[in-house]
């Protein structure tokens, strides 16, 4: 069969992106074929995109995450069948297809009652919040943490995740109109992330002045040296993602001059690389997801046909919450 996709045809801007017709063969032994209800739109498709992770050969199809309806079963799969309602975060990249075969045990079977639009712009967010507070750098209630884009898509989730937990919470944001969405998210104190004095106001907003027990930045190069100095003595930097540029190399020694300081770039990847894994994570993300605990603002949703346009608005910050394409 056919099936329409986005494609990058090389390195470079959105222009870049071209709708194309594929070839798709019907599932081998344990795959399956999906018709995608959304694709997520993530920081890491214009990290391909621009060559930030070279891509080798082109044409290639961006994207790692997505959502639909089983179409299709090849031989030996055994716990899905047509019709079922799933999602994935998956590497080769490849979502921005309206249809896509994949491995059956790569599949996160998702409840008849949750949005599944919803679900393909947000389970890689979501997975990705929860190994940041229970793995990169378990919370524990009491403490006092830093969320860099604390209205983005993660960072909304690990905000109401790390207050669920007891913690906290100092979120960032790239403007005054973000701040009261912020502070409706559970932040105690919402700084602006350009701030040149941004260290200094963290610590004013911990009861002891000594700076935060850990930092979550998904900014990268722009906010580096400051969430280190916003950091107390034994802190820890988790960066996570680097939409603003990368991290310059920098003297492992100021770490200890800092206070004993660690920090450490984390990858979805790792933590979801068994099938166990994937399906007892996905099953606790879900299931925060339908108590109420996370809750996520109507996903930003933009037409198939239209994904130059969201990595545009998502790259450009005109975007809140989760982006994905909505595939008709």
């Amino acid at each position: 069969m056919k099936t329409e996709v986005i494609q990058i045809v090389r390195h470079g801007g959105p222009e870049v992106l071209e709708v194309a017709s594929r070839e798709l063969a019907p599932p081998l032994a344990g795959e399956v074929l999906v018709g995608h209800r959304s694709i997520g739109v993530n920081y890491i498709d214009i990290q391909h995109r621009s060559g930030r992770y070279p891509i080798k050969d082109f044409p290639c199809v961006p994207g790692v995450e997505g959502a639909g309806y089983i179409e299709a079963v090849g031989p030996d799969v055994k716990d899905l069948k047509v019709g079922d309602a799933v999602a994935y975060v998956y590497l080769p990249i490849g979502a921005y297809a309206r249809h896509r075969v994949l491995p059956a045990d790569r599949m996160i079977p998702i409840p008849a009652d949750m949005d599944l639009a919803m679900i393909g712009v947000t389970i890689n967010r979501a997975l990705t919040a929860q190994y940041l507070v229970k793995d990169s750098y378990p919370i524990c209630a009491g403490e006092t943490v830093l969320v860099h884009a604390a209205t983005g898509g993660v960072g909304q989730i690990v905000v109401q995740w790390a207050k669920h937990l007891g913690a906290k919470v100092i979120g960032t944001v790239g403007s005054e109109d973000k701040k009261a969405a912020a502070l409706a998210l559970g932040c105690d104190t919402v700084l602006l992330n350009e701030s040149p004095h941004l260290a200094d106001e963290v610590r004013q907003a911990t009861a002891d002045g000594l700076g935060v027990h850990a930092v979550y930045d998904g900014i990268g190069a722009a906010t580096f040296e400051r969430s280190l100095l916003s950091l107390r003595p034994c802190g820890k930097l988790v960066s996570f993602g680097t939409p603003s540029g990368a991290i310059p190399p920098f003297d492992l020694f100021r770490l200890n001059q800092l206070g004993s300081l660690s920090v450490t770039s984390p990858s979805i990847f790792t933590f979801i690389k068994s099938r166990d894994a994937l399906l007892q994570r996905a099953a606790e993300v879900i299931d925060l997801i339908r108590s109420g605990v996370i809750q996520t603002p109507p996903p930003t949703l933009y037409a198939f046909s239209e994904a130059r346009q969201a990595q545009i608005d998502l790259q450009g910050r005109k975007t809140k919450g989760s982006v994905g394409l909505i595939v008709d």
